[in-house]
């Protein structure tokens, strides 16, 4: 089943999620199970939300690809909710790394 993962990341700033997103985004978006990652500041840090095939899929990522490189005082609180529906568009324009309809 589909989850969203919310990882609310207090204390950290655009800086350093762009920095992250670096490190891991394409490995991201080669993982297994991945369907789609977006981010905003939120009052006390970053948040992430993603969704993924399953809850596996996405702590295993975590746990292999953002976990060992999180700075000192980084720690996303996360949670999942399982998704009742998804709706994906058409996937037209894969060489360009988006997705159009």
């Amino acid at each position: 089943m589909s989850v969203m993962m919310i990882s609310e990341v207090g204390e950290q700033s655009a800086q350093g999620y762009d920095g992250m997103l670096a490190l891991v985004g394409d490995a991201l978006r080669q993982a297994p199970g991945f369907i789609l990652h977006m981010s905003h500041p939120a009052d006390a840090g970053w948040r992430i939300v993603e969704v993924w095939n399953s809850r596996e899929d996405a702590t295993r990522f975590f746990a292999t690809h953002i976990a060992p490189h999180l700075p000192d005082g980084i720690r996303p609180k996360l949670s999942f909710q399982p998704l009742h529906s998804l709706l994906e568009p058409p996937l037209r324009n894969v060489a360009e790394g988006h997705r159009d309809t």
